[in-house]
């Protein structure tokens, strides 16, 4: 009997236990249900417990962007401001961001023979590019886009660039079209000539055609970079002629394409014209002389445009212009001027007529006016 008591009371405890921890599976702790992965529809249910968490939202101009290069499935690298991948080999990237936009040299966005693609995931932009070539070296940038509905625009401040040397056994340099390039030498400009090599290992120097030579780049007047090529910083009239690079690498030696060089004296300022005429008042039928004069620098060109009265229905008249070497304060100036004819005037030619001078760096006008009296009161005393 007792023994039988025993047996009950513990079946009793058993089945109390049993029931204590069912009522904690109905009843599950909070803080580990924080922690369970959501079901798909609570989205908004989550995102409003998160901003009452106070907990950040990052907008997508704020992530981290950074470009990798896909070396093999699954293996990728960080690419830094250069990249050497070799002719032939097809060139992957990924940028991170959603979305990115690619921008290619210009030669292959004239045409890539479909070589290149340009794909948007849900995280990242891949470029690919394959059965490169030495003519494909250049840069390579990858924009994030800053979007508000529909409206995207590229986030420049975050741009990615790499410049990317293909390098070719054959080609030493990226091929070019054209057998002469003209380049205009700007005296307050830098001008760069562009003989862009495929390999970043090659040694490249500076040529004059005429009269042969090699020209002295000394990383101030004329410096070099791989990237870019030679830049003349202030160029002057004796660096004008035929250039061109040569660059060599192991055995291999090769000619860049031929620069013409072309030196322009390029002004400082727009010029200032100083207009005049012969007579303010002109009776009809006698001749009239307007002059539009710009003092300035020497070797610089100047053009001249008139607008006047009888323009407007088609009467022709002439033009002379002159150029002349002066003295202004001690110093040669140069003097351009020009003329206009007015024979045989007529009421028509009444009215303003205005001078346009322009160089390379603008345009200015001066203008003046002219009355015009009949014959038979020009010889009549002006009422007081």
């Amino acid at each position: 009997m007792i023994w039988r008591t025993v047996q009950l009371t513990f079946l009793i405890s058993f089945l109390i236990i049993q029931y204590a921890g069912m009522c904690q599976k109905v009843e599950p702790n909070p803080q580990k249900r924080s922690n369970a992965k959501p079901k798909a529809g609570n989205g908004k249910a989550i995102a409003a417990k998160a901003k009452v968490k106070g907990s950040p939202q990052t907008p997508k101009t704020d992530q981290k962007h950074h470009l990798t290069q896909v070396v093999n499935k699954g293996k990728f690298q960080k690419v830094g401001d250069t990249l050497t991948v070799q002719a032939g080999d097809t060139l992957e990237m990924r940028c991170k961001g959603n979305p990115v936009q690619w921008t290619v040299p210009a030669y292959l966005q004239e045409d890539d023979e479909g070589r290149l693609k340009m794909i948007q995931h849900e995280r990242y932009g891949t470029l690919t590019l394959t059965n490169t070539t030495g003519a494909d070296t250049g840069e390579y940038t990858c924009y994030p886009m800053y979007c508000e509905d529909k409206d995207c625009r590229k986030d420049y401040d975050k741009a990615i660039k790499v410049f990317i040397f293909f390098p070719d056994p054959q080609e030493l340099f990226v091929p070019s079209s054209n057998y002469y390039e003209i380049i205009q030498l700007r005296t307050n400009w830098p001008t760069t000539l562009p003989c862009q090599v495929t390999s970043p290992l090659a040694k490249v120097t500076l040529h004059r055609e005429f009269p042969p030579a090699e020209i002295k780049v000394d990383g101030k007047e004329i410096s070099f970079d791989v990237k870019k090529g030679f830049t003349i910083h202030r160029p002057k009239q004796y660096h004008a002629g035929s250039l061109y690079c040569v660059g060599s690498l192991g055995n291999l030696r090769q000619s860049s394409t031929k620069f013409m060089l072309i030196y322009v004296n390029y002004p400082m300022a727009p010029p200032s014209p100083v207009i005049q005429t012969s007579s303010d008042s002109v009776t009809v039928g006698q001749d009239l002389q307007v002059t539009c004069t710009v003092v300035g620098e020497q070797d610089v060109l100047v053009d001249f445009t008139w607008e006047y009265p009888g323009q407007k229905i088609g009467r022709p008249l002439y033009t002379r212009d002159t150029v002349q070497i002066v003295q202004v304060d001690g110093q040669n100036r140069q003097r351009s001027q020009t003329l206009l004819l007015v024979d045989d005037i007529r009421q028509v030619d009444q009215g303003t007529y205005t001078c346009t001078a322009q160089n390379l760096e603008g345009s200015k006008s001066a203008s003046t006016s002219v009355k015009v009296q009949s014959a038979g009161t020009a010889g009549r005393p002006k009422k007081t």
